[in-house]
Order: C-alpha cells, then structure tokens, then sequence
C-alpha cells in the first residue's frame, strides 16, 4: 500500500506539473493566438492594399499618358502669337517679320503678288476691339497668281506656320487663257503681341 500511495503522489505532482504546463500552454496559446490572427490579417490588408496600389499605378500612368496626349494634341491646335523682341514699337515694325516670313514662304512656292495692299489694326477685327493695347493685327489683302500645285504647297506652309494667323478668304479663278494657273484673291490676317 505504501508503493501505492507513493506512485500516488508521485503521480499527484506529475499531475500537478502536468496541469501547470497545460495552464502555462493555454495561457500562452490565448496570447498567441490573437497576434497570429492580427499579423494575418495584416498581411491580407498588405497584400490587398499592394494590389490596389498597383492599380491605382496603373490608372496614374493611364491618366498621364491620357494627359500627356491631351497637351499635345492641344498644343498642335493652338499657336502663339508673334512677340517682337523689342517693345513699343509701331503697329508697322511690330509685324513686319511676321510679312517678311509670309513673302517669303510666297517666293518659295512661286507664288508671284499681282496687288498687295495692308491695313492695320482694322476696326472690324475682334482683337482690334476687344484688345487694342495688346496685339496688333495687319490684314494683307492679296490678288495672286499661280499653280494649282504652288498654290497648294503654299497653304499647307500657311498652315504649319508657328505663329497664329488667320486666313479670313480665299476667291481662286482659273486664267482664261491657260486653266492651269489661278488667278486667286486672298486675305489672310497676321498677330502680334506688342
């Protein structure tokens, strides 16, 4: 009997140390187990935000790329206007290399001026009304003669031209004696900020 109340309380203390570990255990277990489950949740939010991110990159560099695009074509449809170096000049000096650039483009495309007549500032112009201290506007009013051809090549330089002008009309008559050439009418306005 005493063999077996000895085994009995060693198997008390075994018990006992078997129930303190097994506590010991639980406890460490009931704090492991929620920062297990926060870290990953962590990590699902990480990795869920890090594809979101992406997207979100993704739709950036869309967006800029759409942008980018957008100024272009922008900037392909508007033209500044023409600044002389130096200020206060007249209406006459302000635009005249923007007149020497145009016959110019005319000499190169044989494009050869029968009538050339220059108005500045004319009163029927909207910047001459609206904004008289700021541009300048010559109107050129021209009776020309050309080629089907020259003529053709001159506009399409009118149209690549870096500064703004406008080509107010265009009245194009065969010759009668020789229907390739034409005889044309032509208006164009030139701008110049002062």
């Amino acid at each position: 009997m005493e063999k077996i109340s000895s085994f009995v309380k060693n198997f008390k203390s075994v018990v006992i140390i078997l129930c303190i570990g097994i506590g010991i255990f639980v406890l460490i277990l009931s704090r492991v187990i929620p920062v297990a489950q926060h870290i990953i949740g962590v990590e699902s939010d990480y990795k869920s935000a890090q594809s979101s991110l992406k997207d979100k990159k993704r739709t950036l560099e869309n967006l800029k790329a759409k942008s980018v695009e957008e100024e272009d074509s922008k900037s392909s449809l508007t033209k500044n206007f023409y600044k002389p170096i130096e200020q206060g000049l007249d209406p006459e000096t302000v635009i005249s290399n923007a007149f020497a650039h145009v016959l110019e483009i005319m000499r190169n495309y044989s494009v050869k001026a029968r009538t050339l007549q220059y108005d500045y500032n004319p009163q029927d112009d909207n910047f001459v009304k609206n904004t008289t201290d700021k541009y300048t506007v010559a109107k050129l009013d021209a009776e020309m003669i050309s080629t089907y051809k020259n003529f053709e090549s001159f506009l399409k330089e009118l149209y690549k031209h870096e500064h703004f002008l406008d080509i107010s009309s265009i009245e194009v008559v065969p010759y009668t004696k020789d229907r390739k050439i034409l005889i044309i009418k032509f208006q164009l306005k030139l701008y110049a900020q002062k």
